[in-house]
């Protein structure tokens, strides 16, 4: 019999969030150990539930979300998301500008195949979200990464930018608040990053996720704001951290700008829309209940919370291990520590994940999981109460001991 092989298309498609770091979690597990996974950010597994008003209203429209909806998204839902940005000084922003998805993740996947053809180019920073540069590949578009500066904050280095448009350059990516460095950009570095669209006449997008999660002073700046008319701005966002409801799958993709000039675009964007029907109904009744009622997120984000006694103990005590070194988060739900090369000589990240998991049980992510090009950093999820964090961060700590 003919051997079944995968489809040439994902050649050089990668997603090690959830990689051959998790098969080996799964074997462990098999043989009876506990793992402790802080390789994802999904918040239900470490006690955050969604606010009962969510639930409430996700119940209450069961019994009329057993169709279809229209394939763009229930009108309640795309009118609280139109709503949201014209409230955040949007003020153009229509209802036939929103479509909603099975979270952010099929929202950039459709996006990018309504968008990308073989070969277009498309910036994405580096670390990245990992699906922003396996969608790209997938859909026949070569990622190419733009530095972040980690010795500035994990800002992006503008310059390095300048110096990898082509003419085959079509997009510019922009995470903010970023995962994995939980940086969060200034207004200034907003607009200087759009306007590098402007004069290069790229596409922004705008994956915005955690734009509600924010530490001390740190403020979010739509990057839609910034493009204002002239610059075709795709903002993704949706219900997932914030609201606390991962497996809900309910995020949203925003389209401001020059529409006019993105009529077939947007067309071919319908058209995939239609194919997949629609996305999963029942969560999208709790759009309109999340973005219009009372923000508890907000009580998570300030001392005391748990989002921030969380990330802001995890990077106290990543920096207290010599050899280690973490530019605190303002934004999100992740560390991305340094491990000086002079310290520990790690070839291979992927290894030294593995390693640490037989060693301590305990699930991280490699950092050129994240297109990071060296093998010295990792990404650690900082959604365990401190007690459990305090526990794995030990154990990481008598790891890498044995590694000096």
């Amino acid at each position: 019999m003919r051997t079944i092989r995968q489809s040439q298309k994902l050649r050089g498609v990668r997603y090690d969030v959830r990689g051959p770091i998790l098969t080996e979690a799964q074997r462990l597990e098999a043989e009876g150990h506990r793992i402790l996974k802080l390789n994802i950010g999904n918040t239900a597994p470490f006690g955050f539930e969604a606010p009962e008003a969510i639930l409430a209203d996700v119940v209450h429209h069961l019994p009329e979300a057993q169709g279809y909806s229209d394939s763009r998204g229930i009108y309640e839902a795309r009118t609280a998301v139109a709503q949201y940005y014209q409230s955040r000084g949007l003020r153009d922003t229509m209802v036939d500008d929103v479509f909603i998805g099975n979270g952010v993740s099929e929202l950039i996947s459709m996006v990018l195949q309504a968008f990308v053809d073989d070969g277009n180019e498309i910036l994405v920073p580096a670390p990245d979200y990992p699906l922003w540069t396996g969608a790209v590949t997938l859909t026949g578009g070569t990622p190419v990464h733009y530095a972040c500066d980690e010795a500035d904050g994990w800002m992006p280095d503008l310059a390095d930018i300048e110096s990898k448009i082509t003419e085959n350059t079509h997009a510019l990516v922009i995470i903010n608040p970023n995962n994995p460095t939980g940086a969060v950009y200034s207004e200034e570095m907003v607009e200087a990053l759009v306007d590098i669209a402007r004069r290069h006449d790229l596409v922004v997008l705008a994956d915005e996720i955690y734009e509600k999660i924010l530490y001390d002073d740190a403020v979010h700046h739509h990057a839609a704001t910034a493009a204002r008319d002239d610059v075709l701005c795709l903002t993704f966002s949706g219900l997932s951290k914030a609201y606390r409801v991962c497996g809900y799958r309910a995020g949203w993709v925003m389209i401001s700008g020059p529409k006019e000039t993105a009529a077939e675009f947007l067309e071919g964007l319908t058209l995939l829309a239609n194919m997949r029907m629609c996305s999963n109904v029942p969560a999208q009744h709790a759009i309109q209940t999340a973005l219009g009622g009372y923000q508890s997120i907000d009580e998570l984000i300030v001392p005391g919370g748990r989002f921030y006694e969380q990330t802001m103990l995890a990077d106290r005590l990543l920096n207290e291990i010599p050899g280690v070194s973490s530019v605190r988060p303002r934004g999100a739900l992740y560390c991305f520590p340094r491990l000086d090369p002079d310290v520990y000589a790690i070839d291979d990240d992927q290894d030294f994940v593995i390693d640490l998991l037989r060693a301590k049980k305990i699930l991280v992510t490699h950092g050129t999981g994240f297109n990071w090009t060296a093998p010295d950093h990792f990404r650690l999820v900082t959604l365990p109460d401190v007690e459990v964090l305090e526990e794995a961060i030990g154990r990481i700590a008598e790891f890498l001991a044995t590694r000096r």
